[in-house]
Protein backbone atom coordinates (compact mmCIF):
# COMPACT_ATOMS: atom_id res chain seq x y z
CA UNK A 1 0.00 0.00 0.00
CA UNK A 2 2.98 2.39 0.88
CA UNK A 3 4.61 1.92 -2.04
CA UNK A 4 1.71 2.25 -4.11
CA UNK A 5 0.68 5.81 -2.62
CA UNK A 6 4.28 6.61 -3.05
CA UNK A 7 4.66 5.79 -6.97
CA UNK A 8 0.97 6.10 -7.79
CA UNK A 9 -0.28 9.44 -6.62
CA UNK A 10 -0.44 12.11 -8.94
CA UNK A 11 1.31 15.54 -7.91
CA UNK A 12 -1.17 17.63 -10.41
CA UNK A 13 -3.88 20.00 -8.90
CA UNK A 14 -2.05 19.80 -5.41
CA UNK A 15 -2.62 23.89 -4.74
CA UNK A 16 -6.31 24.74 -6.13
CA UNK A 17 -7.41 26.69 -3.14
CA UNK A 18 -11.25 27.29 -4.06
CA UNK A 19 -11.52 23.80 -5.74
CA UNK A 20 -12.67 22.15 -2.60
CA UNK A 21 -15.01 24.87 -1.21
CA UNK A 22 -16.54 24.87 -4.60
CA UNK A 23 -17.19 21.18 -4.75
CA UNK A 24 -18.89 21.69 -1.10
CA UNK A 25 -21.04 24.68 -1.90
CA UNK A 26 -22.41 22.59 -4.85
CA UNK A 27 -24.22 20.45 -2.10
CA UNK A 28 -27.20 23.47 -2.70
CA UNK A 29 -27.76 22.76 -6.21
CA UNK A 30 -27.60 19.11 -6.43
CA UNK A 31 -30.83 17.43 -7.43
CA UNK A 32 -30.86 14.49 -4.03
CA UNK A 33 -30.34 17.16 -1.57
CA UNK A 34 -33.38 19.93 -3.62
CA UNK A 35 -35.60 16.46 -3.64
CA UNK A 36 -35.15 15.65 0.57
CA UNK A 37 -35.31 19.32 1.62
CA UNK A 38 -38.54 19.67 -0.27
CA UNK A 39 -39.95 16.39 1.27
CA UNK A 40 -38.47 17.90 4.84
CA UNK A 41 -40.70 21.34 4.23
CA UNK A 42 -43.85 19.56 3.95
CA UNK A 43 -43.46 17.55 7.09
CA UNK A 44 -42.83 13.88 6.14
CA UNK A 45 -39.67 11.92 6.58
CA UNK A 46 -37.82 10.11 4.21
CA UNK A 47 -39.35 6.67 4.79
CA UNK A 48 -42.34 5.70 3.60
CA UNK A 49 -44.85 4.91 6.52
CA UNK A 50 -45.45 1.19 5.68
CA UNK A 51 -42.30 -0.24 3.70
CA UNK A 52 -43.02 -3.93 2.57
CA UNK A 53 -39.20 -5.27 1.78
CA UNK A 54 -37.86 -8.98 1.86
CA UNK A 55 -35.14 -9.54 4.15
CA UNK A 56 -31.01 -8.84 3.35
CA UNK A 57 -29.21 -9.88 6.69
CA UNK A 58 -30.65 -11.80 9.72
CA UNK A 59 -29.00 -12.02 13.06
CA UNK A 60 -30.00 -14.55 15.97
CA UNK A 61 -29.64 -14.68 19.62
CA UNK A 62 -26.17 -12.42 19.26
CA UNK A 63 -23.53 -12.96 22.15
CA UNK A 64 -20.33 -11.15 22.45
CA UNK A 65 -18.09 -11.83 25.46
CA UNK A 66 -14.44 -10.04 25.90
CA UNK A 67 -13.07 -11.77 28.74
CA UNK A 68 -15.60 -11.36 31.94
CA UNK A 69 -17.45 -8.63 29.89
CA UNK A 70 -20.54 -9.50 27.79
CA UNK A 71 -20.80 -6.77 25.09
CA UNK A 72 -23.83 -7.89 23.12
CA UNK A 73 -26.30 -10.59 25.48
CA UNK A 74 -28.97 -11.98 22.79
CA UNK A 75 -29.37 -9.64 19.83
CA UNK A 76 -32.09 -10.20 17.43
CA UNK A 77 -31.91 -8.20 14.27
CA UNK A 78 -33.73 -8.21 10.77
CA UNK A 79 -32.92 -5.97 8.24
CA UNK A 80 -34.94 -5.59 5.14
CA UNK A 81 -33.78 -4.50 1.49
CA UNK A 82 -35.06 -0.96 0.01
CA UNK A 83 -35.00 0.07 4.03
CA UNK A 84 -32.61 1.80 7.04
CA UNK A 85 -32.07 0.28 9.99
CA UNK A 86 -31.10 2.48 12.54
CA UNK A 87 -29.27 1.63 15.93
CA UNK A 88 -29.36 3.71 18.90
CA UNK A 89 -28.13 3.41 22.22
CA UNK A 90 -25.76 5.39 25.10
CA UNK A 91 -21.97 4.90 24.34
CA UNK A 92 -20.85 1.45 25.13
CA UNK A 93 -24.31 -0.44 24.45
CA UNK A 94 -22.48 -2.28 21.90
CA UNK A 95 -23.31 -0.57 18.81
CA UNK A 96 -19.95 -0.75 17.24
CA UNK A 97 -19.38 -4.49 18.44
CA UNK A 98 -22.80 -5.30 16.63
CA UNK A 99 -21.79 -4.00 13.12
CA UNK A 100 -18.26 -5.26 13.38
CA UNK A 101 -20.25 -8.76 13.68
CA UNK A 102 -22.66 -7.84 10.74
CA UNK A 103 -19.72 -6.90 8.57
CA UNK A 104 -18.01 -10.30 9.01
CA UNK A 105 -14.99 -8.38 11.20
CA UNK A 106 -15.29 -10.07 14.68
CA UNK A 107 -16.81 -13.31 15.10
CA UNK A 108 -19.68 -13.30 17.78
CA UNK A 109 -19.08 -15.57 21.09
CA UNK A 110 -22.63 -17.15 20.28
CA UNK A 111 -25.65 -16.48 18.07
CA UNK A 112 -25.24 -16.21 14.07
CA UNK A 113 -25.66 -13.51 10.80
CA UNK A 114 -26.76 -14.32 8.12
CA UNK A 115 -26.77 -12.82 4.88
CA UNK A 116 -29.65 -13.78 2.79
CA UNK A 117 -29.22 -13.93 -0.84
CA UNK A 118 -31.33 -13.17 -3.80
CA UNK A 119 -32.22 -16.62 -4.66
CA UNK A 120 -32.82 -17.01 -0.30
CA UNK A 121 -30.13 -18.84 0.50
CA UNK A 122 -28.28 -17.85 3.77
CA UNK A 123 -24.20 -17.19 4.10
CA UNK A 124 -22.22 -16.03 6.37
CA UNK A 125 -20.90 -12.65 5.99
CA UNK A 126 -16.87 -13.91 6.19
CA UNK A 127 -17.94 -15.81 2.88
CA UNK A 128 -19.94 -13.00 1.26
CA UNK A 129 -18.03 -9.86 1.73
CA UNK A 130 -18.74 -8.45 -1.79
CA UNK A 131 -22.04 -7.72 -0.78
CA UNK A 132 -21.25 -6.17 1.93
CA UNK A 133 -19.84 -1.66 2.30
CA UNK A 134 -18.72 -0.85 5.44
CA UNK A 135 -18.17 2.76 6.97
CA UNK A 136 -16.70 2.92 10.27
CA UNK A 137 -15.42 5.91 12.46
CA UNK A 138 -11.88 5.85 9.98
CA UNK A 139 -12.62 6.25 7.13
CA UNK A 140 -10.25 3.83 5.48
CA UNK A 141 -9.16 6.34 3.25
CA UNK A 142 -5.13 7.07 2.30
CA UNK A 143 -4.14 10.73 2.53
CA UNK A 144 -1.58 10.48 -0.24
CA UNK A 145 -3.88 9.32 -2.96
CA UNK A 146 -6.28 11.52 -4.93
CA UNK A 147 -9.68 11.12 -4.47
CA UNK A 148 -10.04 8.95 -7.67
CA UNK A 149 -6.69 6.84 -7.02
CA UNK A 150 -8.20 5.50 -3.69
CA UNK A 151 -11.52 4.29 -5.41
CA UNK A 152 -9.71 2.66 -8.05
CA UNK A 153 -7.37 1.51 -5.23
CA UNK A 154 -10.17 -0.05 -3.17
CA UNK A 155 -12.04 -1.42 -6.92
CA UNK A 156 -8.42 -3.12 -7.47
CA UNK A 157 -8.80 -5.28 -3.75
CA UNK A 158 -12.82 -6.14 -4.88
CA UNK A 159 -11.79 -7.10 -8.16
CA UNK A 160 -13.93 -4.66 -9.88
CA UNK A 161 -13.98 -4.43 -13.84
CA UNK A 162 -14.51 -0.85 -15.26
CA UNK A 163 -12.68 0.39 -12.33
CA UNK A 164 -12.83 3.86 -13.96
CA UNK A 165 -16.18 4.40 -15.05
CA UNK A 166 -17.33 2.91 -11.70
CA UNK A 167 -15.60 5.06 -9.78
CA UNK A 168 -16.34 8.10 -11.93
CA UNK A 169 -19.83 7.55 -11.67
CA UNK A 170 -18.90 7.31 -8.03
CA UNK A 171 -17.60 10.92 -7.52
CA UNK A 172 -20.23 12.55 -9.65
CA UNK A 173 -22.67 10.63 -7.49
CA UNK A 174 -20.84 12.19 -4.08
CA UNK A 175 -20.34 15.77 -5.68
CA UNK A 176 -16.50 15.26 -5.81
CA UNK A 177 -15.97 14.26 -9.59
CA UNK A 178 -14.40 18.20 -9.78
CA UNK A 179 -11.76 17.56 -7.31
CA UNK A 180 -10.85 13.62 -8.54
CA UNK A 181 -7.54 14.34 -8.60
CA UNK A 182 -7.10 16.02 -5.69
CA UNK A 183 -4.78 14.70 -2.21
CA UNK A 184 -7.40 13.66 0.31
CA UNK A 185 -5.51 14.96 2.79
CA UNK A 186 -6.34 18.20 1.70
CA UNK A 187 -10.26 17.35 2.10
CA UNK A 188 -12.55 18.65 4.67
CA UNK A 189 -14.17 16.12 7.36
CA UNK A 190 -17.80 16.42 5.19
CA UNK A 191 -16.05 15.67 2.06
CA UNK A 192 -13.70 12.63 3.30
CA UNK A 193 -17.08 11.21 4.52
CA UNK A 194 -18.73 11.06 1.49
CA UNK A 195 -15.45 9.62 -0.47
CA UNK A 196 -15.43 6.90 2.13
CA UNK A 197 -19.22 5.90 1.24
CA UNK A 198 -18.19 6.18 -2.83
CA UNK A 199 -15.39 3.62 -1.76
CA UNK A 200 -17.91 1.29 0.47
CA UNK A 201 -19.96 1.63 -3.39
CA UNK A 202 -17.50 0.81 -5.40
CA UNK A 203 -18.14 -2.57 -5.65
CA UNK A 204 -22.16 -2.29 -5.65
CA UNK A 205 -22.53 -3.57 -2.17
CA UNK A 206 -26.31 -4.83 -1.50
CA UNK A 207 -25.97 -4.43 2.39
CA UNK A 208 -24.20 -1.12 3.66
CA UNK A 209 -23.24 -0.58 7.36
CA UNK A 210 -22.17 2.70 8.92
CA UNK A 211 -20.85 3.90 12.15
CA UNK A 212 -21.74 7.64 13.36
CA UNK A 213 -21.20 8.53 9.25
CA UNK A 214 -22.78 12.00 10.48
CA UNK A 215 -20.04 12.79 13.43
CA UNK A 216 -18.43 15.79 13.07
CA UNK A 217 -20.33 17.25 9.71
CA UNK A 218 -22.14 20.69 9.64
CA UNK A 219 -25.96 20.75 9.04
CA UNK A 220 -25.23 21.22 5.17
CA UNK A 221 -22.76 17.98 4.95
CA UNK A 222 -25.23 16.29 6.85
CA UNK A 223 -28.16 17.63 4.89
CA UNK A 224 -26.16 16.16 2.06
CA UNK A 225 -25.48 12.35 3.33
CA UNK A 226 -28.98 12.60 4.41
CA UNK A 227 -29.79 12.69 1.05
CA UNK A 228 -27.48 9.86 -0.55
CA UNK A 229 -28.62 7.52 2.08
CA UNK A 230 -31.99 8.17 1.13
CA UNK A 231 -30.78 7.18 -2.54
CA UNK A 232 -29.22 4.43 -1.39
CA UNK A 233 -32.25 2.80 -0.32
CA UNK A 234 -34.45 3.74 -3.07
CA UNK A 235 -32.03 1.27 -5.23
CA UNK A 236 -33.03 -1.27 -2.89
CA UNK A 237 -30.05 -1.63 -0.78
CA UNK A 238 -30.53 -2.94 3.24
CA UNK A 239 -28.10 -0.18 4.88
CA UNK A 240 -27.72 -0.27 8.92
CA UNK A 241 -26.83 2.84 10.20
CA UNK A 242 -25.06 4.09 13.70
CA UNK A 243 -26.03 6.93 15.08
CA UNK A 244 -26.46 9.45 18.18
CA UNK A 245 -28.26 12.07 16.35
CA UNK A 246 -31.81 10.84 17.02
CA UNK A 247 -33.59 13.67 14.90
CA UNK A 248 -31.67 12.13 11.98
CA UNK A 249 -32.61 8.81 12.73
CA UNK A 250 -36.10 9.77 13.56
CA UNK A 251 -36.41 11.03 9.88
CA UNK A 252 -34.45 8.67 7.84
CA UNK A 253 -35.04 5.23 9.87
CA UNK A 254 -37.77 2.62 8.74
CA UNK A 255 -37.08 0.96 11.79
CA UNK A 256 -34.89 1.52 14.77
CA UNK A 257 -33.64 -1.05 17.74
CA UNK A 258 -32.03 0.64 20.94
CA UNK A 259 -29.63 -0.96 22.38
CA UNK A 260 -28.82 -0.63 26.31
CA UNK A 261 -26.22 -2.52 27.62
CA UNK A 262 -26.05 -5.31 25.05
CA UNK A 263 -29.69 -6.01 24.96
CA UNK A 264 -32.46 -4.81 22.25
CA UNK A 265 -34.21 -2.65 25.16
CA UNK A 266 -36.92 -1.12 22.56
CA UNK A 267 -37.73 -1.52 18.32
CA UNK A 268 -40.14 0.62 16.79
CA UNK A 269 -40.89 1.28 13.14
CA UNK A 270 -43.37 3.31 11.14
CA UNK A 271 -45.03 6.18 13.01
CA UNK A 272 -43.57 4.94 16.30
CA UNK A 273 -40.37 6.36 15.13
CA UNK A 274 -40.15 9.69 16.43
CA UNK A 275 -37.61 12.20 17.87
CA UNK A 276 -39.21 12.30 21.24
CA UNK A 277 -39.74 8.12 21.94
CA UNK A 278 -36.41 7.68 20.48
CA UNK A 279 -35.11 10.13 23.31
CA UNK A 280 -37.06 7.99 25.88
CA UNK A 281 -35.81 4.86 24.02
CA UNK A 282 -31.81 5.90 24.62
CA UNK A 283 -31.87 8.40 28.29
CA UNK A 284 -34.91 6.79 29.77
CA UNK A 285 -38.24 8.46 30.21
CA UNK A 286 -37.42 10.40 33.13
CA UNK A 287 -34.16 12.43 31.12
CA UNK A 288 -36.20 12.84 27.77
CA UNK A 289 -37.41 16.35 26.29
CA UNK A 290 -34.08 17.80 25.55
CA UNK A 291 -34.02 17.44 21.86
CA UNK A 292 -34.62 20.80 20.37
CA UNK A 293 -33.83 22.38 23.68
Amino acid sequence: IEQYARSGRTRAQRELPTLWQHAEHRLEVLPEVRSFSRHRRRGGSCRESKRVSEAALRARGLVKRFGALAALRGVDLEVGRGTIHAILGPNGAGKTTLLRILAGLSRPSGGEVKLVESTGNEVEPRKARSVIGYVGHATLLYSELSARENLLFAAKLYGVTGARERADALLEAEGLFEVAEVRVGTFSRGMAQRLAIARACIHDPQIILLDEPFTGLDRRAADRLAARLDTLRSQSRALVLITHDLRRAAELADRVDTLIRGKVAFRASGAEITPENLEASVLGPAQAGGIGA
